[in-house]
């Protein structure tokens, strides 16, 4: 890890592949303290997700799907964060999604333990029922839209009380940042069955728009969630980029707030083409990319 660190790592992930054994991650945490760099994990216990596809509850159950229980999240980041503090390490809680994962790390930040934590824009906007279709009632017929596999993701959609946590936990600082979870698929990982597709959603295109009707909900302000997707990511990661202060390299989007656009899949410049947002009107448009300077969009 230091040889990493001398050749400018500015962290460590288990890269979405949960690190089952304690005593491992104790170390992890132990020697990243000393560097000074976080350890980000995707928190989740194996022996509980396994086989899951969807969030657990009364939606899964509807769709006769094997769902994942908040604890096989809300008990790995428990472990983590008694290891940090246990180690002095700082551990970054990746896209988190539950209620509990939330009220375990306000309290760790409380203690003083090193703990941060990111949401995606999904967990923000996004629930469960998208999986059913069009229909949140449980006593209509499916629809053909039903088993969307575009809004299967890990960790998975929650129900709508957990997506008010997260945009609470945005409001009240709990959330540290703002994270894509960029997740691009082919058509053929994603034209299956809804247990054998393939997880993740591609956000990269239609991240900005769905965060923007948060602010245009009146939930946080633009400045925050400019702030949640740059200068904050930058400071968390010990980078000096992020914003526009004389010196800094010149990485800048420029968008329109107010033009709204229908998502199009077909019209991304990523391959990945998997959205559940196809034909959604968004509100927020980004224009223009600008990278050291250069227009690169």
């Amino acid at each position: 890890m230091s040889e990493l660190a001398e050749l400018g790592v500015i962290g460590f992930s288990d890269d979405g592949d949960p690190i089952e054994d304690s005593n491992i991650m104790r170390q992890a945490l132990s020697y990243s303290a000393g560097l000074k760099l976080p350890i980000i994990n995707h928190c989740e216990v194996p022996t509980l997700a396994h086989g899951a596809s969807m969030n657990e509850g009364w939606v899964s159950n509807r769709l006769g799907l094997k769902g994942m229980p908040n604890s096989a999240e809300e008990i790995m980041v428990a472990r983590d964060l008694s290891l940090a503090e246990l180690t002095g390490g700082h551990i970054h809680i990746a896209h988190v999604s539950t209620m509990g994962t939330l009220n375990l790390i306000k309290a760790a930040k409380a203690r003083g333990i090193r703990g941060t934590c990111e949401v995606t824009p999904h967990h923000l906007t996004l629930s469960e029922t998208l999986v059913m279709g069009p229909t949140e009632d449980s006593f209509v017929p499916l629809s053909r839209d039903a088993y969307n596999t575009n809004a299967k993701v890990n960790p998975p959609l929650r129900n709508q009380s957990d997506v008010r946590s997260m945009v609470e936990g945005l409001q009240n600082g709990t959330i540290d940042v703002i994270a894509t979870d960029h997740a691009p698929h082919n058509q053929v990982d994603k034209t299956t069955t809804f247990q054998d597709a393939a997880f993740g959603i591609s956000v990269l295109e239609t991240g900005f728009g769905s965060l923007m009707t948060l602010v245009d909900n009146g939930h946080i302000d633009v400045n925050t969630l400019i702030k949640k997707l740059t200068a904050d990511p930058a400071k968390l990661l010990g980078m000096d980029i992020g914003s526009l202060k004389k010196g800094n390299s010149a990485d800048i989007t420029v968008f329109d707030p107010s033009e709204t656009w229908i998502v199009n899949p077909q019209t991304f410049l990523s391959k990945g083409k998997n959205t559940p947002l196809e034909g959604t009107l968004l509100k927020g448009k980004i224009k223009a990319t600008f990278f050291k300077g250069r227009k690169i969009y």
